[in-house]
């Protein structure tokens, strides 16, 4: 068998929220090249986790890990960025930046709950995160998201479970967790990600509307203030778990869907290479 140097290897990230930068984390920990694209206004809620931060910052770090905005037509600062260890983030709302940056590996994470475009001649390994995906059609492999027993499984013939519409249940609740817009309009928070809150009490205005919480726990998700979303947008998440939760390092799910994405790909690679 032929050494494999990951380094070598690139690594494209459609997406940079939470369950995307998981899989970032782990793929930049084990050694390939990562480079992240993003839309130009992220509507990433667990941002204190999503390497979508950087688009805000200009340069973002999650447990080591350090992502910067770069544009998608500096290739040479693009180059820069991976040499160092650090993930490039690019804004590419139109989709282009794959004509003339070819991947060896493609991971899309939009989470869209579709697929948004990906085929399986995007690059030699194609990844989708989700349900959306059919693994042997349209990517290569597809990464179960959903909670339980099979969160991370990797999917080499089929899809992923169906999406619910229902967000896993944590400490009891399931949809009373997350925040979402009650209308369309600017959303302006009063309380701050990490804040302990009760139910009944006020998180943010959108517009001139307040918007409360309905159970009480911890702020682990929130967007940026100032984002403009329409009505039932997703604009924050509780976690009832209160503050025995760590909502400054990656999640269980997105270290699972991480660990996914990273089997998929050394197992594709050592077959390559055998």
């Amino acid at each position: 068998m032929n050494k494999i140097s990951l380094d070598e290897y690139r690594v494209i990230i459609k997406g940079a929220g939470d369950l995307a930068s998981g899989v970032a984390h782990r793929l930049a920990r084990a050694g390939f090249s990562v480079l992240m694209l993003e839309l130009p206004h992220p509507l990433a809620v667990r941002r204190s986790v999503s390497f979508a931060s950087a688009v805000f910052e200009g340069s973002f770090e999650i447990e080591g890990v350090q992502a910067s905005l770069v544009d998608m037509d500096d290739i040479a600062l693009i180059e820069d960025c991976l040499a160092q260890g650090i993930i490039p983030v690019c804004i590419d709302q139109e989709g282009v930046f794959l004509n003339h940056f070819t991947p060896h590996v493609l991971v899309d994470a939009v989470m869209a709950k579709r697929n948004t475009g990906a085929t399986i001649h995007d690059a030699p390994i194609v990844i989708g995160l989700g349900p959306g995906f059919t693994a042997g059609e349209d990517v290569t492999a597809v990464i179960e998201t959903q909670r339980g027993h099979n969160l991370g499984r990797v999917i080499y013939s089929g899809s992923a479970a169906e999406n619910t519409g229902i967000p896993g249940e944590v400490g009891g609740f399931a949809a009373e967790r997350l925040l979402r817009a009650p209308c369309a309009g600017n959303f302006l928070p009063c309380k701050d990600l990490g804040e302990l809150v009760t139910a009944g009490e006020k998180i943010a205005d959108v517009g001139d509307t307040p918007l409360y919480a309905s159970i009480s726990g911890l702020l682990r998700g929130l967007l940026y203030p100032g984002a403009m979303v329409q009505e039932g947008t997703k604009v924050g998440d509780i976690d009832p778990r209160g503050d025995e939760v760590d909502w400054r390092t990656i999640s269980d799910k997105a270290r699972s869907v991480g660990g996914g994405a990273l089997e998929a790909i050394m197992h594709y690679l050592a077959f390559y290479h055998t």
